[in-house]
């Protein structure tokens, strides 16, 4: 089906899907080797794994002991990053960060996937998650209106070139 000539948005639910099955067998061959028999077991709880909370009619998403409410946010039909062992670490620490009420700030060199990591995140957590280039001209009056529409919405942000801002 691949092959064949697809419209653009069947083609790209489509190499959405393959990356979440890929790694969806990846996780499991990876599981059989290392002989985790319990849901205790680290290599199983260090997933990100969804579950329906039956009292609560909600769906949580768990990775090791944080845990978040599934957002329900419709946010369209867009690509996947192809997760990797890396991927998983970094999804591991903005989870714990955020289920202690703090925020994440991945630090590395540019072109490294920092942003595109946190917006995979929110994406699987179902949050909007808004990208923004502070510059030179940035005030506290407008990161105050910004940082209103944020709550206001439950949205997430990445700061990309945040040291830019004048103190």
């Amino acid at each position: 089906m691949v092959r064949d000539k697809l419209p653009n948005l069947l083609r790209l639910t489509l190499s959405s899907l393959i990356v979440i099955i890929v790694r969806a067998r990846e996780i499991v061959n990876n599981l059989a080797k290392q002989r985790c028999m319990s849901t205790d077991d680290f290599n199983w709880i260090s997933n990100l794994r969804y579950y329906f909370d039956k009292k609560s009619e909600t769906v949580k998403v768990s990775m090791v002991m944080s845990e978040l409410t599934y957002a329900n946010e419709f946010l369209g039909n867009t690509g996947r990053l192809v997760i990797t062992p890396l991927t998983e670490r970094c999804y591991r620490t903005l989870m714990s960060a955020l289920t202690l009420n703090l925020g994440g700030a991945p630090e590395g060199p540019a072109g490294t996937g920092k942003t595109e990591t946190t917006k995979d995140l929110a994406k699987a957590v179902a949050v909007y998650c808004r990208t923004f280039n502070c510059g030179e001209g940035l005030n506290a009056k407008f990161m105050s209106r910004f940082f209103k529409g944020l709550a206001s919405g439950g949205s997430w942000s990445c700061f990309d070139e945040f040291n830019r801002i004048e103190l």
